[in-house]
């Protein structure tokens, strides 16, 4: 096990020095700054994208997603196998350049609450002022203005963000979608669903900012990277808050995921870590609300399915027929990547597995929307043949079975279920709405999987 400490730079003049907090911790340090003396690591890419439709934010916002790329940095180049001593929680320290050092430090507290709650780990947040060179990292833009977005979207390229930048667009909103994405596999098809919503709604304004924020492999020595990516909605809701800040006024930031996902309660006492994530749970993205606000930015974080199944989504979508033509373009796969491994060559184009969890659901939901689900998949036929339950392929269609059967059996253990991912104190008089929707996911699901055999083969 190792303690690392994580120092983000910005240019030579930044050379105030950084002690760790333990002396034995192995120290990283990152230069933000490229040789053009921008941003860099995609954060001036968004900036520039922000720059060219007339929009500016603030220092502060630069700030917050500044942080958020050193929390990325440390989350995917710090492997839990070898750097954690449980081999899941690492003790990650970072120090940041801001320009208001004393208003970072007083969010410290709220700041270790959420991402220890959001990653899992143990993190120190140290603060230090900007070298006096770097007071300014983006000037005022010289662009005309042409965007006047009504909000702000995210737009991963899933399902879930798909229909809610089509809700926004049919209630004839004008949402800026911002898209964060590192692997071309989700960059594919975040350019598709974007196409495809700019041709359907061809006489509204259409901006879309999309920045691709990562990270060298070999940016921590001597650690294998790490692919839980537990922190990446930090990264993701800090690109959405530059964003709102540069839009100006009280700006929503809708943030589109299903109920189920949201809780993700564990289907099973097993599955923990990598298979209970957080990215948009309630009690953290109450806590995302409070930074932005303590910090003075001007918007929220805003789910409007949270209380929704995502086959609800599906048939509730504002414009299903379009839905249906296009669903197909749309990733939800945990790692399509992993087809690259498939026996058959004609099978090792990333596409959708159809196993994984948010396949599943992706699968129930289509079937519960009555949309014809033409995706491609690595499995297409749950049916065909016995899965097995010992393999990825049949896994997580066991672990679905077993918790649809004990629910079942005590649908009471709803109340208490929806509260092992985490708190759900900031929602109290939402306590019913929340079982209601982790129990109709979990049917919907049934529903799919009825007459699907997955056993140890």
């Amino acid at each position: 096990m190792r303690q690392h400490t994580l120092v983000s730079r910005l240019g030579a003049s930044d050379d105030a020095p950084v002690t760790p907090a333990r002396p034995e911790a192995h120290v990283t340090e990152i230069d933000f700054l490229d040789s053009y003396e921008r941003l860099g690591f995609g954060l001036g890419q968004a900036l520039e994208q922000l720059d060219a439709l007339g929009l500016s934010p603030s220092e502060r916002a630069v700030d917050f997603a500044l942080l958020a790329a050193t929390v990325t940095a440390a989350d995917t180049r710090i492997s839990r196998e070898t750097e954690a001593q449980d081999g899941w929680t690492r003790e990650i320290e970072i120090s940041v350049p801001v320009v208001e050092p004393t208003l970072w430090e007083a969010v410290t507290p709220l700041l270790h609450t959420t991402l220890d709650f959001l990653t899992g780990d143990k993190w120190t947040l140290r603060f230090r002022a900007r070298p006096s060179s770097r007071g300014i990292l983006v000037p005022p833009t010289e662009s005309l203005r042409t965007a006047n977005p009504t909000c702000v979207c995210l737009f991963s390229g899933g399902l879930d963000s798909f229909i809610g930048a089509v809700d926004l667009f049919a209630a004839a909103e004008t949402p800026l979608l911002v898209s964060h994405y590192w692997d071309g596999i989700t960059s594919q098809h975040q350019t598709i669903c974007a196409e495809a919503l700019k041709a359907k709604y061809a006489e509204a304004e259409f901006s879309h900012i999309r920045a691709r924020v990562g990270f060298p492999k070999d940016t921590v020595d001597e650690s294998p990277v790490e692919d839980t990516l537990r922190g990446r909605s930090f990264m993701f809701f800090a690109l959405a808050a530059l964003a709102a800040d540069a839009v100006g006024d009280d700006v929503t930031i809708h943030v589109p995921e299903n109920g189920l996902i949201s809780l993700n309660v564990p289907l099973d006492p097993l599955r923990l870590g990598a298979l209970s994530t957080r990215t948009t749970h309630p009690f953290y993205m109450a806590r995302v609300n409070e930074l932005i606000s303590r910090l003075g930015l001007r918007s929220r974080l805003h789910n409007r399915y949270g209380l929704m199944t995502k086959g609800q989504m599906a048939l509730g979508c504002a414009e299903r027929e379009f839905l249906a033509t296009q669903a197909k373009n749309t990733m939800s796969c945990s790692s399509p990547g992993k087809t690259r491994f498939a026996k058959e060559e004609s099978q090792r184009q990333p596409k959708h597995c159809g196993y994984c969890v948010p396949c599943l659901i992706r699968r129930a939901s289509l079937l519960e929307g009555r949309i014809d689900d033409d995706t491609p998949y690595q499995v297409p036929d749950l049916h065909a043949q016995v899965l097995d339950s010992e393999r990825a392929e049949g896994n997580h269609v066991r672990s679905f079975q077993l918790a649809i059967s004990r629910l079942r059996s005590r649908p009471e253990r709803a109340r208490f279920d929806i509260h092992r991912p985490g708190p759900l104190s900031d929602h109290p008089n939402e306590l019913p709405a929340y079982m209601n929707v982790y129990a109709a996911g979990l049917e919907e699901v049934a529903r799919l999987l009825e007459g699907v055999r997955a056993e140890p083969l």
